[in-house]
């Protein structure tokens, strides 16, 4: 599934090798199998980022990814915070990864969406769907939130969730989100640091991960009936929209 690899590709942190193969990308955009809408959107965000001088991009996602929590790339933070029931989370999913005979590289967190995406390219087509409509929620909150802030970022989102085929009330989403602060401003963000910061990822990753190879063997290019447990889902999302409410 070239359109998941494509879409982690542009969802991930922008470099020369990307802005080297637009032209791929766009041809690989036009024979998808996503509807006339979802591809035009995904060649003007290719086109317009194409225009783009490298650093500028560079900076405006960082701005908008490494900037407050909201919009952070890491599924398991819009769950579990930076709770211990994170670290869980990471551990079984890593365990998943491992079951598929994938292995990380020991600075990768598992729950980055576009090493998920990656992974779930390998798949097959079923399993994806399953596996996205799991986080549909959180993946159109981030759709939402970008929406809010005026970046066509969204659109890879928005694709995401035509592709999963996830049964998503949007506009109940940009309800809760047009309620939201914003929590990219300097004062935001050292608020948000004065609490010592739990970190995860390395020490919970198996020493062999240290000569691990993103890439999926040939042997994972297969149906793998592997389902995910979002542990807590249900309870973050009846949160938020307590919160939202507030």
């Amino acid at each position: 599934m070239r359109i998941l690899q494509l879409l982690s590709l542009l969802m991930d942190y922008p470099k020369t090798s990307l802005v080297e193969h637009l032209d791929d990308i766009k041809e690989i955009i036009e024979y998808s199998d996503l509807p006339l809408g979802q591809q035009l959107a995904l060649l003007e965000f290719v086109e317009r980022r194409g225009c783009m001088d490298l650093i500028d991009w560079q900076a405006e996602y960082d701005g908008l990814f490494e900037r407050g929590r909201s919009l952070g790339l890491w599924l398991f933070e819009h769950v579990h915070g930076e709770s211990r029931d994170r670290g869980q989370a990471m551990v079984e999913l890593i365990a998943k990864y491992k079951e598929a005979n994938l292995q990380l590289d020991r600075h990768e967190l598992p729950d980055y969406i576009p090493l998920f995406l990656e992974f779930l390219s390998t798949q097959g087509r079923d399993n994806a769907k399953l596996w996205l409509c799991e986080v549909a929620h959180i993946l159109a909150l981030l759709q939402c939130r970008l929406e809010r802030r005026g970046s066509n970022y969204s659109v890879l989102f928005d694709a995401l969730l035509e592709f999963s085929a996830a049964d998503i009330d949007i506009d109940e989403i940009r309800q809760q989100v047009a309620s939201e602060k914003r929590d990219d401003s300097k004062k935001a963000i050292d608020k948000e640091w004065e609490e010592e910061e739990v970190s995860f990822g390395a020490d919970s990753i198996d020493k062999a991960c240290e000569q691990a190879n993103r890439k999926p063997s040939q042997s994972q290019r297969k149906d793998l009936d592997v389902p995910l447990n979002w542990v807590g889902f249900n309870d973050y999302h009846d949160a938020a929209e307590e919160g939202a409410k507030q």
